[in-house]
């Protein structure tokens, strides 16, 4: 089942999030999300537990993706595929007209789960991840 993140989700998402990413987010930085009527973040539960969350910023009509993640365990599943199309459809309903997201270079997967959403890549930050030192593909969906 894919929702919106709840305040009872937060523990969950912020290990999901530490399994993942090298910089993950803290407990505190998920928690203010749930304040922010601009961010829309949304989790992929199975028998309950919580194994994926991805978000949207919403930016004057553009909308920045952030923090997709699916737990190593129920990778290749198809959950981030479901989840980031629901993060589209929603983010639409909220009036996102273009998305935006920047992905790690080397992280292949991500980068063609993108590309089957329609996302095209535009531009490079040089440098820009950290925990490897990494370039980062800029990716837009208009």
């Amino acid at each position: 089942m894919i929702r919106r993140m709840e305040a009872r989700d937060l523990a969950q998402v912020s290990a999901n999030e530490a399994l993942c990413f090298s910089m993950p987010w803290s407990l505190r930085a998920f928690a203010d999300v749930l304040a922010r009527e601009e961010m829309i973040f949304l989790v992929a539960e199975e028998e309950g537990r919580i194994v994926g969350h991805c978000g949207v910023t919403n930016v004057l009509g553009e909308g920045n993706i952030t923090n997709v993640a699916v737990h190593p365990d129920y990778r290749k599943r198809g959950i981030g595929r479901k989840m980031l199309a629901r993060l589209l459809q929603e983010g639409r309903k909220a009036g996102i007209t273009a998305f935006t997201l920047e992905v790690r270079e080397g992280n292949k997967e991500a980068v063609y789960l993108y590309e089957k959403a329609g996302f095209v890549t535009e531009g490079v930050r040089r440098g820009f991840y950290d925990k490897p030192k990494e370039n980062a593909l800029i990716m837009w969906k208009r």
